[in-house]
């Protein structure tokens, strides 16, 4: 069985059993049993697939191992954590995380007003809210109606133009005010795509001058008491243990040198976010070289010891890291619309009385080849074809020639995967580089996977069945957009391998794991597709239900988005139709009709297999 590295990255949350992809949860349904229920009600196109349990085993397991860190080492301050609003802000996420943060008293990090607006209508009100970001005095005067509305609220200062705003904005509103968070600006820096989250040219945090000046301004103008937090943020998605630590030791140094400066009210350290996450699907590649436990066992130990070297008391630890909770959530379900080589049959073939001389050896290569000489027959295939193509540019052989070429050949290459899908060589792997399969899915890349696009993120993918059957073609994935890099390509480093499939009798699906992070909040309306559908999986005793299904956008809806005035499309469409003298009188009527229900829909294709049909 082909497990596509699912024990390597999906911590049992997903299963394979009898062929299918399953939610290791309850009733155990299976992926494609879930996404056929939500077909029958209508939908096409891509499917995103929520499931709050998962939400909440990832809080858990967050408090569950820093509580027990803190037991281990005896530990004297406590941990809370709040959700970046930036990592996922659809509503239907917000409000199952929202109701599942309330036995964690886990709160929600605001970047912007808008966020910030969020927070104040849906935390928890014993709930933490932190505020990051630069901010205006609209948004200082947000976190003060926060506190007047009896929220926990922290405005981390970014520089200290926002720390004279607070101070004037407390003149006019008065009691009471939020706490006060300083973010530091550290010399250590993460690793990787977002190293420069961290270090002394980050575009976030006070300098060490800075600090010392934002002190003396609190102090001059008694509000050093309300400073209560400091922040650092080294990056996301962190590989390695290392840079942590040592930010960490900074930080912990800092934080102890506020408290002998008389902040005898700071007594906590937000961590920023960072905690990575493994996306990984292959054994040789891993994107962190760490766990939970130590990476919880680290800061815990570390903030101990430096609390006991300066004689200051332990502070409370705070963190944001929203990619660990957010992302296992989501599931992205892309049906496969087509396999692009599978125009190429025996009965495609019409070959001539005389054929050319290397057609006539293809057509023997295709007949005789067995597992012995597959590879060579395959080699030979290939020169023949280049052969055949230069041939076809000199004008020596004809279009129906290139046709029976182009069709062979692929034949050929079928076969010869099919005949050694049992050796693992390099040989075999390049050789499918070249000659992979494409499989077109019904989904934008753009939207649904943005990260791989512009970082060359890597999501676990996978197909919903036939996982009791070896895959034989290598796949590269386009998308339905008209771009060129809507696709996912076949890489020896990261291959993929898919089923040989005639989509046009049989369903086939692909789930890309691991998107309720950022995918959400970053993808772009490219070509104008939307947010695909989405549903909510809500597991009872004794099954599951499907809530909150929100179908993709339709046509009008985009436009309106846009700012396109919708009465102006629509009216100035009827006048064109009604102009028109290429449509018969009596067919414009039945032509609006038609219109109006295209409008309606959205962008995604709407193709049905001859078994649906």
């Amino acid at each position: 069985m082909f497990d596509y590295g699912i024990k390597q990255w999906a911590k049992d949350d997903f299963i394979i059993e009898n062929g299918l992809v399953k939610v290791n949860h309850s009733v155990k349904p299976s992926l494609i049993e879930i996404t056929k229920k939500i077909r029958d009600t209508g939908v096409r196109g891509p499917i995103l697939i929520r499931f709050p349990h998962l939400i909440k085993k990832q809080i858990d397991s967050l408090y569950t191992q820093f509580n027990r860190a803190i037991d281990t080492f005896d530990y004297r301050g406590g941990f809370n954590a709040v959700f970046p609003l930036k990592v996922n802000q659809f509503p239907n996420f917000i409000k199952s995380l929202v109701d599942i943060a309330q036995e964690y008293n886990y709160g929600l990090e605001a970047g912007s007003k808008a966020e910030l607006i969020i927070a104040m209508a849906y935390n928890n009100k014993n709930a933490p809210i932190t505020v990051n970001g630069f901010k205006d005095k609209g948004m200082i005067s947000l976190g003060f109606i926060a506190a007047k509305m009896g929220y926990d609220i922290t405005l981390t200062i970014e520089g200290l133009n926002e720390l004279e705003t607070i101070l004037e904005v407390a003149k006019e509103l008065g009691e009471p005010l939020p706490n006060i968070g300083l973010r530091i600006r550290l010399h250590s820096s993460g690793i990787g795509i977002w190293a420069k989250s961290g270090g002394i040219n980050s575009k976030f945090g006070l300098t060490s001058t800075e600090l010392l000046e934002a002190v003396d301004l609190l102090k001059s103008n008694n509000l050093l008491e309300k400073f209560r937090m400091i922040h650092f943020h080294i990056g996301s998605q962190i590989s390695e243990i290392a840079p942590v630590k040592k930010a960490l030791r900074e930080a912990g140094n800092i934080y102890a040198e506020l408290r002998k400066m008389g902040a005898k009210n700071l007594d906590a350290i937000n961590l920023g976010g960072g905690l990575a996450v493994e996306y990984s699907q292959h054994e040789n590649i891993h994107n962190r070289n760490y766990t939970l436990t130590e990476f919880t066992n680290d800061v815990v130990y570390l903030l101990k010891e430096i609390s006991a070297q300066k004689g200051v008391a332990e502070p409370m630890i705070y963190t944001e890291s929203g990619r660990f909770i957010a992302a296992s959530h989501a599931v992205l379900i892309a049906p496969v619309l087509e396999l692009f080589s599978q125009e190429y049959t025996e009965k495609g073939l019409k070959l001539k009385k005389e054929n050319p001389p290397l057609i006539e050896e293809l057509y023997d290569l295709y007949k005789t080849i067995n597992s012995a000489n597959a590879i060579e027959y395959l080699h030979d295939s290939l020169d023949h074809m280049e052969s055949l193509l230069t041939l076809f540019d000199l004008g020596y052989i004809d279009l129906q020639d290139r046709s029976n070429t182009e069709i062979l050949v692929h034949l050929i290459i079928k076969k010869a995967i099919e005949l050694t899908t049992s050796s693992n060589s390099q040989e075999l792997k390049r050789i499918q580089d070249r000659v992979q399969e494409r499989y077109l899915l019904n989904f934008s890349l753009f939207q649904s996977l943005p990260d791989f696009w512009g970082l060359k993120q890597r999501f676990p993918v996978m197909p919903l069945s036939h996982l009791d059957k070896t895959p034989t073609r290598s796949a590269s994935l386009w998308d339905i957009t008209c771009d060129s890099d809507g696709e996912i390509d076949f890489n020896i480093d990261y291959p993929l391998y898919l089923h040989d499939i005639d989509v046009k009798k049989e369903e086939y699906f692909l789930a890309f794991f691991l998107v309720g992070a950022y995918q959400e909040t970053l993808g772009m309306k490219h070509n104008l597709f939307t947010h695909p559908t989405e549903v909510t999986v809500e597991f009872e005793e004794e099954g599951y239900t499907l809530e909150n299904i929100v179908e993709a956008q339709s046509i009008l809806d985009i436009l309106y988005d846009l700012d396109y005035d919708i009465n102006d499309l629509q009216s100035r469409l009827k006048t064109n139709i009604a102009e028109s003298d290429k449509i018969k009188i009596d067919e414009k009527e039945k032509i609006l009709e038609q219109l109006a229900f295209h409008l309606h829909e959205n962008s995604y294709l709407k193709m049905v297999t001859k078994k649906e049909g």
